[in-house]
């Protein structure tokens, strides 16, 4: 995997036909965005057929990915007030 920020692909580093991707959708969205949990996706691993948005295990992968993230600098507890669920 990629790194959080950097703009390729964060499944296959791809740098073409990129979306950025919030990883805690819906009412956490604007929390993604608050606290850096957007991350780069090429079309496929977004909304393809092997995209985050089709498959749950990859959508679980990049959560769990974006949580140690954010764990490097915050503690579970921070993680859990603003996104409600352990995905460890």
């Amino acid at each position: 995997m990629g790194t959080i920020n950097e703009k390729k692909c964060l499944i296959c580093h791809s740098q073409s036909n990129l979306h950025r991707h919030h990883v805690f959708q819906g009412s956490l969205r604007q929390r993604s965005e608050d606290n850096g949990m957007v991350v780069w996706l090429c079309f496929n691993h977004h909304v393809g057929d092997e995209g985050v948005h089709n498959h749950p295990s990859l959508d679980r992968i990049v959560k769990q990915y974006a949580q140690r993230h954010f764990e490097k600098t915050h503690t579970r507890q921070e993680f859990l007030e603003i996104f409600h669920k352990n995905y460890l």
